[in-house]
């Protein structure tokens, strides 16, 4: 098991990555960076695998991105009497809040109205009960009956008629794409080869054996070989284009479920806690994220464009109307500030709609060299890592230690508890206002001292990225010196979360962020203006996707948006 090092994923880090992989057979090459090949990566690197992650964009570009940002037991599966499932999601939140990841975890408290009297409280509350009860260890307050006054004075917000009581229980949240992305360079301190804007093209055959992969550098246009015992998809709703590379049946069908979610402004919505609210077809939550609210989601067959799935007035007016219903002052569509979209992998079964499949996964062994893995929910991607490799091992034959990554914190996990009761002295020490040592303590963990270092160097980094923004211009930096970003998309979309958080969907910081890039990835000032512009670009086409009547015509909409040109 080998020891933490700090790695940064640099773009000279990245320039060693292709010498190094075009040159070298690894046990594990796995495709995909979403959090679950971002987990496997993980996984097989800390059991002493040689391992290698690919990813055809950024870390978290598809589904890792684009949930709904919690870390949850799945209390509506409990109706569906899956146990198993809820209770391996509790000790996965138990995990991630107390060890693996507190810096980016942290607990959200919802309210579930009653609308029915006495039955309704009964069997909420003994759901609820049970749902306590399988999170075993105490990681968070257990749940409490609120009366009609008592859930008013949590959500003043409310509508007179939208309950008769409630109850008010904890899960957990995450920012998924910061998460996936801190996965990965973890994996890359245990030992792993991880590269993005690195394409599969084909995968490597001798006779029925999978020997690698044939990946494409988007950066450069250069294609090469990766050589791999085994090969890892972890391509959720890409699983059936995997298996079709290796000229093989799919071993069970993915199908994309798409979700869509509204970033409101804090202030649109009177309530101090989350809220979860049954529509016909799911749940919907509303879910505190520092100055906004998340809404969401919808849950509709997608069948069009994988890589930029549409959010269509449709979709808006749904998440709205069903909002709208319980609130005393309903929300606008002029009151959104952000909205995405993002597509579940969901593996298919004979239900007619994808509602109605299960979130649970599976890893499948089709022919020697390839392992599938596909499904889940984000909660459990670790477990999912864990069978996984459990599988590639005993594909290459030969010794390796179990998982231990229930043991394994992420990087900027490992003493963070201490620093962050340690937060004043830490203000005092760097002269930074104790909100933004919070802000950076609840972003990075530990490697907070890497960013006072470069606050250090060069102090101007410590101001703002534009007025409005809560993030700082250092950490534009260090998304691109420590963190693998190639692209302006990458640090406005997913180091950040300005595309969503900022009312001109990060318009204005735009040409601020690629200005702090350009210099660290050697930019141009042409390249530095065709990165702007194809940024402008995305936000003008999303938008107008977003007044586009249904899928159709949203997906034509948002494909008219230029893709990301190497340099």
């Amino acid at each position: 098991m080998r020891r933490n090092t700090v790695t940064a994923l640099s773009p000279q880090y990245r320039a060693e990555t292709l010498r190094k992989l075009a040159g070298e057979e690894v046990d594990v090459l796995v495709v995909g960076g979403g959090v679950t090949g971002a987990g496997v990566a993980l996984d097989a690197a800390s059991r002493g695998l040689s391992t290698a992650l690919v990813e055809a964009r950024d870390f978290a570009a598809g589904t890792s991105s684009r949930s709904s940002k919690l870390i949850h037991g799945g209390l509506r599966y409990l109706e569906q009497l899956d146990f198993k499932l809820v209770r391996e999601a509790l000790k996965e939140r138990g995990l991630l809040l107390q060890k693996l990841a507190p810096h980016l975890v942290r607990p959200v408290k919802f309210l579930v109205p009653l609308q029915h009297r006495v039955w309704e409280r009964g069997y909420i509350g003994a759901g609820v009960t049970l749902y306590d009860t399988l999170g075993g260890a105490r990681a968070l307050p257990r749940h409490r009956h609120l009366s009609k006054r008592g859930a008013f004075k949590a959500a003043p917000g409310l509508a007179d008629d939208a309950l008769i009581g409630a109850i008010q229980y904890y899960d957990a949240q995450v920012d998924d794409a910061r998460h996936t992305m801190t996965i990965a360079r973890t994996a890359a301190e245990q030992g792993a080869s991880v590269l993005t804007r690195a394409r599969v093209t084909s995968l490597l055959r001798e006779g029925e054996r999978v020997v690698g992969a044939r990946v494409l550098d988007r950066e450069s246009g250069i294609e090469f070989e990766v050589r791999a015992r085994t090969v890892v998809a972890a391509t959720g709703v890409w699983s059936d284009d995997m298996a079709e590379q290796a000229g093989i049946p799919a071993p069970f069908t993915v199908r994309a479920s798409k979700g869509i979610h509204l970033v409101v402004p804090r202030e649109k919505i009177d309530l101090d806690t989350g809220l979860i609210l049954r529509t016909e077809k799911s749940v919907l939550f509303v879910i505190p994220w520092g100055r906004h609210w998340i809404v969401g989601t919808t849950d509709t067959e997608w069948d069009l464009d994988r890589e930029h799935p549409a959010a269509s007035r449709a979709d808006v007016d749904y998440v709205l109307e069903h909002l709208n219903k319980v609130l005393r002052t309903p929300v606008t569509h002029d009151d959104i500030e952000g909205v995405y979209a993002g597509l579940r992998p969901l593996l298919a079964a004979k239900a007619a709609a994808t509602t109605k499949l299960s979130r649970e996964h599976a890893v499948a062994h089709p022919v020697p060299g390839l392992v599938i893995v596909a499904g889940g929910k984000y909660t459990t991607y670790r477990v999912m890592a864990a069978d996984t490799v459990d599988v590639v091992v005993e594909e290459l034959g030969r010794p390796a230690p179990p998982s231990w990554t229930d043991r394994l914190p992420i990087a900027g996990a490992e003493g963070y508890h201490e620093l962050w009761a340690d937060r004043f002295a830490l203000a005092s020490r760097t002269g930074l206002p104790l909100p933004r040592v919070e802000h950076l303590l609840q972003r990075y963990g530990t490697r907070i001292w890497n960013l006072v270092s470069l606050i250090e160097q060069d102090p101007s980094l410590a101001s703002p990225i534009t007025e409005t923004s809560e993030y700082l211009r250092v950490e534009a930096v260090y998304a691109v010196s420590h963190e693998g970003a190639l692209h302006l998309e990458d640090v406005l979309t997913r180091r950040t979360r300005i595309s969503i958080e900022e009312r001109d969907r990060g318009v204005a910081a735009a040409p601020v962020v690629a200005s702090l890039m350009a210099p660290l990835l050697g930019w141009d000032p042409h390249r530095t203006e065709r990165e702007v512009a194809n940024y402008l670009a995305r936000v003008d086409a999303e938008r107008s996707a977003q007044e586009a009547p249904d899928d159709e015509a949203a997906n034509a909409t948002r494909l008219a948006a230029p893709a990301l040109l190497p340099s």
